[in-house]
Parts: C-alpha cells; structure tokens; sequence
C-alpha cells in the first residue's frame, strides 16, 4: 500500500470516529434534556438584600432551569415585584419566590409575636381559595411530589388544623399559569418544629402544596396516614 493511499486511508477513517462520537455526544445531550424535562425562567437576585428592603434593590435577573427543580412558587416576571419588599433576608443567588415577598401594605401584627414555647411560624406559597384561607382560619396541607426509582408519584394529608396566622393572595403569575394551577396564597401557619422542617422541604421539592380550610369549629382528625398516589390508590 502506497503512502498517499495509507494517508487517505487514515484521513477516512479518522472522518468515520469523528462521525460516530459526535452521534454519540447528540444522542447523550438528547437523553439527558429528556431526562431534565422542560426548562423554566425563574427570577433569581443578584445582590444579597436585607429584610424590609426593595425587592427590585436586588436588580433579579431571569434564568433558566429545569422545570422539576424550580421552587413551585417561583417568579418569572418582573412585574409581580413592583412595590414589593422582601418579608425576609436574601443572599444574591436566591431564588425570589412569592413567599418570600412583602405586600407593599403589610403592616399589623407580626405573626411571631403569637407564637407559644415550641411553636414556629411555617410560611407557604400553596393552591387554596384567597376567600376562605384566612387569618384565623384552621387548615389541612396536602403535599403532592413525583416518584422517582419506579415508585409512583402521591399526595399525602401532611398537616391537620394548623392555625393560619397571616395570609393574602400570591402575586399574579403567567396567566397560562394561573389558569392552569388555580388560585395561590401565601400563607404563615402556627405549627411544630418537626412540622416546619417538613413544610420548608416541601416547599422546596415537592410539586405542589395545597391548603384546605376547614369549616368553622370543625377540629376532627383523619386518624393513621392518609396517601393516595398516581394510580388513584
């Protein structure tokens, strides 16, 4: 074999390796964004702020991420922060969220200084009725997340009659959105130390929160865990 035939040979061959790792590296990234699912723009702040301050001091910018891992409650329009101011401190980076946001009128009692021994205020960015879902209301939460390892997605009654200290109507959202979830409120919620870890992780990463008010004077319990998953079992 001749030396130009060799090169040529080599020059082929090397085109051919080139070919198939670049098919393997698309069908990998193909796996992967379906592994990853949609992608979703969330606001995310750029300087750390403190408490009671400005939301836009913050200067949010939108970024992009996949849907699954974005906080249920997170913004992804500038225009839900006009006037608003942050209800606690936020290190750039954060997430903004429609709980952590401050109606520009909130004012009163601050729903800590009722807090007894051993209780905690628990704040939520969940779907329930803004009419029914107030202060001084009582209220169950259902927590809903998705499977994962084979095992199917479920509800679960995570908290019976929790107080509701404090609660007004999320921010106005998407409006596809809005239409589609139904209606949010943020709400502040009187309940345990073991009931507030729960609730802080649920609200970071799990699909949906749900509140339900409860008639007035009804304080039964469901007795035993109460799940029902994906299959409607």
């Amino acid at each position: 074999m001749t030396r130009r035939r060799r090169a040529l040979l080599l020059l082929a061959l090397a085109i051919l390796l080139g070919g198939l790792a670049a098919a393997n590296v698309r069908r990998r990234e193909a796996a992967l964004r379906r592994a990853l699912g949609p992608s979703a723009l969330v606001l995310v702040t750029r300087a750390p702020l403190a408490a009671g301050a400005p939301l836009a001091a913050a200067h949010p910018l939108l970024r992009a991420l996949p849907r699954r891992w974005a906080p249920p409650d997170a913004l992804a329009s500038a225009a839900a922060l006009r006037g608003a101011r942050a209800a606690v401190a936020l290190p750039a980076g954060a997430y903004v969220t429609a709980a952590v946001l401050r109606a520009p009128d909130a004012g009163g009692l601050d729903p800590a200084a009722t807090l007894r021994p051993g209780e905690r205020v628990a704040q939520l960015a969940a779907l329930g009725d803004p009419a029914s879902v107030v202060a001084g209301a009582r209220v169950d939460v259902l927590v809903t997340r998705d499977g994962d390892a084979g095992r199917p997605g479920r509800t679960v009654l995570a908290l019976q009659d929790a107080e509701v200290l404090a609660a007004r109507p999320a921010p106005a959202q998407d409006a596809g959105d809005a239409q589609a979830d139904g209606a949010r409120v943020l709400v502040s919620l009187r309940v345990s130390v073991r009931a507030a870890v729960y609730l802080a992780a649920a609200q970071s990463f799990a699909r949906e929160l749900r509140v339900l008010a409860r008639a007035p004077g009804d304080r039964g319990a469901v007795r035993g865990a109460l799940a029902v998953d994906e299959r409607l079992r």
